[in-house]
C-alpha cells in the first residue's frame, strides 16, 4: 500500500508525493511543471519560471568548469517543486515535515538521474551556485540588492521566454547531460 494519495501528472503518471518511486519520474514532467511556475512566489517584476532559473543554474555550472554531474544537479535541484510546489525559504525552515519530504522526494530524482552518489561537497556547489543565481535573480527581478553569495559568472537574459521554449530547453539540457555522463561511464 502505497504512502499518501496520488496526483495525476502531464504526461498522466500516478504519482505518490509522500511515496515517490524513481521509475514515476518524468523529465517532461518537471519540464512541463516547472517552466509553468513562477519564481519568487510570484513576485517577479515579470514572469521568470523555475525551469528558466533551473537551466541558468546548469549553465553556471558549466561556465565554472563543474562536471556534467554537478550541472545536471543544478539543473535538477528545485525538481521535486514539479510535483509538491514549494514555499519561500523564510517559511520553509519552520516547516520541518515538508523539508523531510522534500528532501525523500529530491533524493528520489537524483536517483533516477545516477546522481545518488553525490558528495557533499558537489552539493555544496549545486547549494552555491543555486545562492548566487537567487542574488542575481532578486537583484534584476525585484530590485532587492541584500542578497550575500557568490556574483554569477554570466549575465543570464531574465527576460521572459514562452513556457514552451523552457520546457522544450529543459528536457534537451537534461538528455544532453544524462547522455553525456553515459558516454563517460
Amino acid at each position: 500500500m502505497r504512502i499518501g494519495s496520488c496526483i495525476r501528472t502531464y504526461t498522466g503518471i500516478e504519482f505518490w508525493p509522500l511515496d515517490p518511486r524513481a521509475d514515476e519520474i518524468s523529465t517532461r514532467d518537471i519540464a512541463h511543471a516547472l517552466s509553468l511556475t513562477c519564481r519568487a512566489n510570484g513576485h517577479a517584476a515579470h514572469f521568470f519560471s523555475v525551469a528558466q532559473h533551473s537551466i541558468y543554474c546548469a549553465r553556471e555550472a558549466k561556465n565554472r568548469g563543474y562536471s556534467e554531474r554537478v550541472q545536471l544537479a543544478c539543473l535538477l535541484h528545485d525538481a521535486s517543486e514539479a510535483y509538491i510546489s514549494d514555499i519561500t525559504r523564510p517559511v520553509k525552515r519552520h516547516l520541518t515535515d515538508y523539508m523531510k519530504i522534500e528532501d525523500t522526494l529530491q533524493k528520489t530524482i537524483y536517483e533516477t538521474y545516477g546522481l545518488v552518489s553525490l558528495t557533499e561537497a558537489e552539493l555544496d556547489l549545486v547549494r552555491l551556485i543555486d545562492d548566487a543565481m537567487l542574488k542575481y535573480e532578486m537583484a534584476t527581478l525585484l530590485n532587492m540588492n541584500d542578497f550575500q553569495g557568490e556574483e554569477v559568472q554570466e549575465r543570464y537574459s531574465l527576460s521572459f521566454k514562452m513556457m514552451d521554449v523552457i520546457e522544450e530547453e529543459f528536457v534537451r539540457l537534461a538528455e544532453e547531460l544524462q547522455t553525456a555522463l553515459l558516454i563517460k561511464a
